[in-house]
């Protein structure tokens, strides 16, 4: 499609209320790191806490980290990148919102972290890393910039949607981290906001509040995503020539549009309970500071509970599908094979899809469901890991035999398979009723789920994020820098997670504010605590590498080939970056699969055939 002319548009229409899906895909994508990079900042506090219970938090130690890398950022970017430079308030907001935690009284007195601020920081970052991390960058970032390239498309169907889904979103992150300035504090109860303490305990009504916006944002989303890939795939691009990734992101609007609302309604009916005197789920003699608490009563706490995982557990296939659809460009792309049974892999995305609303109250075994409905959701759990599988085995089969190109994508993806593993086979006894009796509420559930969705999820975005950089920016990041991110990456994301097996197992209780000193049973796995949080530190202190790379990469005036990957789908058969308005400057035309490598053309093994390639494949 020839690119229509444009008037020269201000920097505000340009920028900020673009109607460009690239545009609003990389402002999802760098809104969505930092709340990521926030979010990893207070777990970083949470560590200290728990590897050190009773000692001084270093708070300035980390306002002088970020400080540091900000003015890095500042000083690198040149007078000629103000773009680059803007992203260094990021850090020194971030060091500000350290430097306020230390002067509160209610918070770090002395540097001493109390109980209180513990909740807070634990609810806060499960909150952000999955609702205004994670699911932004999978699906607002990745699907907006790369889904309509993939199929050809010069833009989302309804643009206007797609800008005020980043907005509402906007709003909904910029509430959740006002509410850290309110009397009180921020929300205490955990990313679950479980009732009755939901009900009762300050900062939570903005969190409802927050929700709220962020849940409309991806409803909003989802609508477009299902519209744009069923309307406005190119000529001949049929349903089995798209690429694994659009497939991903089509079944997780779908998720994303049924299963969301079950959480609205919920934050809606506890927001009620909150301002209006409503009971929803508040039962009759709650009793508070020693006094009964002024509710009606007659409200059911289970109630929110299956509200909550009805979202939930579609939530965590929200986080994985796309994932998984990045590791399959990459893999395909560096085995130089076709992908081994693709079908295969677009049926399992359909059953996990339907499946995952049948699962959810595998989390709720110790409520006291009765034996039927226990055995219904114990069956259903062990049968939705046979996608799962699937997809596993279809990675590896593709791998084997395969001319694997060892580049810093490939080897995130490489990863992402042993560590999806482990993630996906902890979870098994978890969805079994007898042990699940005992492992509930303990940091195996904790290390099970971090291995999901750090390993499972952020790795598959940090290969995502190598591969498609050339195609944003027109230019490839270090190779070497990348290697150095990866290794550090693995090693302190499998010394931070793999403990927290092992000490739930042992029996400690997750949201111990002490570390678990008060247990006995406890003790003999309580060192593991230190290295966890060395872990983080190694996490944290090897993203630096990551955001050097990025920088540098910007400032070099060498750009990279317009398809330095040799690959075969849409979004490479255009400018590298894309031309602002409809993406390709003539429409294409798609004659083949997503995945022709190594095929055999006119007598010959041709290395790679895009798609928009007209050549006859051989038998």
């Amino acid at each position: 499609m020839t690119s229509p002319e444009h008037p020269q548009q201000s920097f505000w229409r340009q920028w900020i209320f673009s109607l460009d899906h690239k545009v609003i895909g990389l402002q999802y994508g760098l809104t969505s790191l930092s709340f990521l990079l926030l979010g990893f900042m207070l777990m970083m506090l949470m560590r200290w806490q728990l590897a050190y219970p009773g000692e001084a938090v270093p708070w300035l130690t980390f306002v002088v980290i970020f400080i540091l890398l900000g003015l890095v950022i500042l000083v690198l970017s040149g007078k000629s990148r103000p773009y680059l430079a803007l992203n260094s308030l990021i850090f020194f907001g971030i060091a500000a919102l350290i430097w306020y935690f230390s002067t509160g009284e209610d918070r770090l007195p002395g540097g001493i972290m109390l109980p209180e601020f513990y909740n807070q920081l634990g609810a806060m970052h499960g909150t952000i890393m999955v609702f205004l991390g994670v699911v932004p960058l999978a699906v607002g970032a990745f699907g907006n910039y790369i889904l309509p390239l993939q199929i050809g498309a010069p833009d989302m169907a309804f643009p206007r949607l797609n800008m005020a889904s980043y907005w509402v979103y906007f709003i909904g992150g910029t509430l959740m981290i006002i509410s850290f300035f309110l009397p009180g504090g921020a929300a205490q109860s955990g990313w679950t906001s479980y009732s009755p303490l939901a009900d009762i305990n300050t900062g939570q009504t903005m969190w409802l509040i927050a929700m709220l916006f962020v849940i409309m944002s991806s409803l909003l989303g989802a609508i477009n995503f299902i519209v744009t890939t069923v309307q406005l795939r190119a000529e001949g691009l049929t349903w089995f020539r798209l690429p694994f990734f659009v497939w991903t992101q089509f079944i997780t609007a779908f998720l994303l549009l049924l299963a969301f609302p079950s959480l609205q309604i919920g934050a809606i009916m506890q927001l009620l309970d909150r301002v209006a005197g409503a009971s929803f789920f508040i039962p009759a003699g709650i009793i508070q500071g020693g006094k009964v608490l002024e509710y009606s009563g007659g409200g059911n706490p289970l109630l929110w509970q299956h509200l909550f995982w009805f979202l939930a557990h579609p939530e965590v296939y929200v986080l994985i599908l796309p994932a998984i659809g990045i590791i399959t460009e990459v893999v395909t792309n560096n085995t130089r094979k076709p992908l081994w049974g693709y079908p295969a892999m677009v049926y399992s995305l359909f059953f996990i899809g339907f499946m995952s609303f049948l699962v959810y109250a595998h989390h709720m075994f110790i409520t006291g469901m009765g034996t039927a409905v226990t055995t219904w959701f114990q069956t259903t759990t062990l049968i939705i890991s046979i996608p799962s599988i699937i997809f596993l085995a279809v990675i590896v089969f593709t791998l084997w035999g395969g001319s694997i190109r060892f580049t810093t994508p490939m080897l995130f993806a490489l990863a992402w398979v042993p560590m999806f593993g482990i993630g996906g086979l902890t979870g098994l006894p978890l969805g079994l009723a007898p042990p699940d009796i005992h492992l509930h509420d303990t940091y195996y559930v904790i290390g099970h789920f971090h291995y999901i969705v750090a390993p499972g999820s952020i790795i598959a975005f940090f290969a995502g994020i190598y591969y498609w950089f050339p195609k944003i920016c027109g230019k490839k990041l270090n190779d070497n820098l990348g290697k150095v991110h990866f290794w550090g990456t693995i090693i302190g994301m499998n010394l931070t997670f793999a403990p927290m097996l092992v000490q739930g197992m042992a029996g400690v209780s997750r949201r111990l504010y002490d570390g678990g000193l008060g247990y006995d049973h406890a003790q003999p796995v309580l060192f593991l605590n230190e290295w966890m949080t060395w872990g983080a530190w190694i996490i944290g202190i090897f993203q630096i590498f990551f955001i050097l790379n990025i920088v540098l990469t910007l400032r070099k005036k060498s750009r990279s080939e317009e398809n330095p990957w040799d690959a075969t789908t849409l979004e490479w058969a255009t400018t590298s970056p894309p031309i602002a308005h409809g993406n390709f400057i003539t429409e294409p035309f798609v004659y083949h699969g997503p995945y022709e490598y190594n095929v055999p053309v006119n007598g010959q093994n041709v290395p790679y055939l895009p798609q928009h390639k007209k050549m006859d494949i051989e038998d």
